[in-house]
């Protein structure tokens, strides 16, 4: 079986700062880092989704970190075809986006080649010193199945390189029944890792909770929180959710199966709203964890 890694989609997030996970002394950059991995072995740099990660920053998160801990850095927008601020981009781009909200269809190849080069660079560092998990892909809910969509992870596969690619879909039909089989083996043939997903099931969007393995070095799953609130409201409607210890132990054979099957498995909480993420992610690293003889 390969290692479970166990952690959150967030160090940083201001609910989490303000809950009290962290103790006194070291709720600054530096001690809410170093905390949190003396805590947990696997985070998710979500900010990367919302502004170029920087070169500096990694190589202080390497610093700050001990060998084995992962960053799984989660692609920019506009890497993914979300729509994308101006104002998200560095300041000496923002004349090349025009002035709306930018779509990867609508940038020019100048453009995303110098975004792509960025985010490479900045990411770089945590490469280098064997930190990165993963680069997560996570495409928009009108991502479907079919050509353009298989064109476009095609096109990210050759900009990224011999990044550790994971890639999450939003748009249900990629693990419909019909298309699951599928959808493992572009993934597989991409050499990119699926990313499992638990989330509430009553909704047309929902995903199914399932931990595909279509890259052996390395396996995926995210726990979303089961708010009927998701794709809509604020992020705390979207995110608010306790996990119950029953729900997450029915996750552990299903995660077992996956960790059989891959070198290294990612388990990560996205339930960001106060130190929910963080229990939740302790109490699953508790239940897979063999009982000592």
């Amino acid at each position: 079986m390969g290692d479970v890694l166990v952690g959150a989609c967030s160090w940083t997030d201001r609910q989490l700062v303000a809950s009290g996970w962290y103790p006194r002394g070291r709720r600054d950059a530096e001690g809410r880092l170093r905390h949190y991995a003396s805590r947990l072995p696997v985070v998710e740099v979500d900010a990367g989704y919302y502004a170029l990660p920087s070169r500096r920053n990694s190589e202080l998160w390497v610093e700050r970190t001990p060998d084995g801990f992962r960053f799984d850095v989660k692609a920019f927008s506009l890497l993914t075809g979300h729509p994308t601020r101006p104002e998200a981009l560095p300041a000496d781009l923002r004349g090349a986006a025009g002035t709306g909200p930018l779509r990867r269809g609508q940038a020019g190849e100048g453009l995303l080649d110098e975004v792509w080069g960025r985010f490479t660079d900045a990411v770089e560092p945590l490469r280098e010193a064997g930190r990165l998990g993963a680069v997560l892909f996570q495409f928009p809910p009108w991502f479907a199945p079919g050509g353009p969509a298989e064109a476009a992870l095609e096109a990210c596969v050759r900009r990224a390189g011999d990044w550790p690619l994971a890639v999450e879909f939003r748009h249900p039909d990629w693990w419909a029944p019909h298309q699951a089989d599928a959808t493992c083996a572009l993934l597989s043939a991409l050499g990119a890792s699926a990313v499992g997903t638990d989330m509430t099931q009553d909704l047309p969007a929902s995903l199914p909770p399932i931990a595909p393995v279509t890259r052996p070095a390395l396996a995926v799953v995210r726990f979303h929180g089961r708010s009927r609130a998701w794709g809509r409201g604020s992020k705390e409607d979207r995110f608010r959710y306790d996990y119950p210890v029953a729900e997450l132990a029915a996750w552990v054979p299903r995660l077992r199966r996956a960790a059989a099957q891959a070198d290294e498995l990612h388990v990560l909480f996205n339930n960001c709203c106060a130190d929910a993420a963080v229990r939740a992610a302790e109490t699953m690293r508790e239940l897979l964890t063999p009982p000592r003889r």
